[in-house]
């Protein structure tokens, strides 16, 4: 949760302030902002969302740290010997919680040791007790880390080097905190070390931070393959079941009213996700032609199991001879039944071409569309509710006669993405164009050229039928 300091974005500073007043108004106003958009991290993918606020907790921890460096260097001077070096000790008065850098002195002529009050709560050790003289220090740090602190403090009083390294250290409470250690020696005349100075910095929440981002990456990286390999499993069983761009061929059976039907798959414009769809038409033992369509929540192997799980049942009940509204009724219970329920829509139908009659039903799914002498409307569609949505559900069945040359569309929903009727209303001005093609692929075409380009966040299937005169 934020810090109330940062709850409010604070005014500008008033011209009179100095440079680091206003560098502190600025890291405030970047570290509320930084907050306020973690918050509304709103990513799907679990995995990804985990990395994006790793990020920006360690960005806000790195702001925090900062506001507190900007703040102790407006303080000034701090107390004591321990303030050598003001640029780096000083002492917070307002800001973050305190205690992430403090400042230190030991003086090996007299013995003297300098804390900071902020060393006292780094390290959890009581005031009362005084500073903690350097051959002790290494009695806190992991077993892991004591050489390096050793080696670090070596080169400083021997050889006059620098400190600037990290080591862990175990607090009487019990926590384990990282410090970060920056120091120098302070000769005396003679070229000895008189004494060491160093500024240490409690950098266990950045440490936290990065390591965050780095698993959450990792899982990234290792996730790739695996969903790499998923697709290409995905699209190669979709390919067996729903040929790309398929076209029925005219009924082989002689009549004056057999369909010409062509089908077509439209894949998503957003991005390669392998889609949900299925289609199915098939040339029935009875004459009539079997025509269905719908889509499968969910993406992957099993979204496209249950793909193909409808698809036989489907077949299987149509050559069966079991009609539309009674087929969705099964398929129903079906999705109902199995160990990982899914929800989908569909439209089953038949076509009988000795009486010309479509019989239709439809599990919250998008009415057919028929087009005749130039116009085009939709099917009034009977009730039927989304499969797996309600356990029993019964779903109704309508006839319609049709026409020589009537032209019916059947799609999914992510051919015309809806905005209130407009993708439908889209379609039905099409009619003039629709009706005065001459095949059901020259149809499709149409079709392709108006919607081939559009938006969509999910692929789309569509199927055409033309009624033979």
């Amino acid at each position: 949760m934020p810090s109330p300091l940062f709850a409010d974005r604070p005014a500008d500073p008033p011209p009179e302030w100095g440079p680091v007043d206003a560098l502190i108004t600025r890291t405030r106003r970047l570290r509320g902002d930084v907050a306020a958009v973690r918050g509304n991290t709103e990513e799907d993918d679990e995995t990804l969302r985990h990395w994006q606020r790793a990020l920006y907790d360690l960005a806000v921890h790195q702001l925090d740290d900062l506001s507190v460096h900007l703040d102790q260097l407006r303080a000034g001077r701090p107390g004591g010997s321990a303030g050598r070096r003001t640029d780096l000790c000083v002492v917070p008065r307002t800001g973050p919680p305190t205690g992430r850098v403090g400042s230190a002195e030991w003086n090996f002529l007299t013995d003297e040791v300098s804390w900071s009050d902020e060393l006292y709560q780094m390290f959890g050790r009581p005031p009362g007790i005084g500073p903690m003289p350097l051959d002790e220090l290494p009695a806190l740090v992991l077993p892991d880390d004591q050489a390096l602190l050793t080696a670090m403090v070596t080169d400083c009083l021997i050889d006059g080097r620098p400190i600037d390294g990290e080591f862990r250290i175990v607090r009487s409470d019990g926590q384990i905190r990282t410090l970060h250690m920056r120091g120098e020696p302070v000769l005396d005349p003679g070229g000895c070390t008189a004494s060491m100075w160093a500024v240490l910095r409690d950098v266990s929440e950045l440490r936290r931070g990065e390591r965050a981002v780095r698993e959450s990456r990792d899982a990234l990286s290792r996730r790739q393959p695996a969903e790499r390999t998923e697709q290409r499993l995905v699209a190669e069983l979709r390919e067996a079941l729903l040929p790309r761009g398929r076209t029925s061929p005219r009924s082989s059976r002689s009549g004056p009213a057999t369909l010409d039907l062509t089908v077509r798959h439209l894949p998503s414009a957003t991005g390669p996700v392998i889609g949900d769809d299925w289609y199915d038409t098939l040339e029935l033992p009875c004459g009539d032609t079997l025509l269905a369509l719908g889509d499968v929540t969910g993406h992957g192997v099993g979204a496209t199991s249950a793909t193909a799980m409808l698809l036989g049942a489907v077949r299987g009940m149509a050559v069966a001879g079991i009609g539309p509204g009674a087929l969705l009724g099964h398929l129903n219970q079906l999705l109902d039944a199995t160990e990982q329920p899914a929800l989908g829509s569909a439209l089953c139908s038949r076509y009988d071409p000795t009486t010309r009659t479509f019989a239709w039903a439809q599990a919250g799914h998008p009415a057919p569309l028929l087009f005749r002498g130039g116009t085009g409307r939709a099917l009034t569609p009977p009730d039927g509710v989304l499969l797996g949505a309600t356990p029993g559900a019964a779903y109704e069945q309508a006839d319609i006669r049709l026409e020589t040359g009537d032209l019916l569309v059947l799609h999914t929903d992510g051919l015309a993405p809806d905005r209130a009727g407009s993708g439908r209303d889209r379609l039905l001005t099409l009619a003039p164009l629709l009706t005065g093609t001459g095949t059901a692929r020259e149809c499709a075409t149409v079709l392709l050229e108006e919607f081939g380009g559009a938006e969509r966040d999910t692929d789309a299937c569509v199927m055409v039928a033309r009624v033979g005169g």
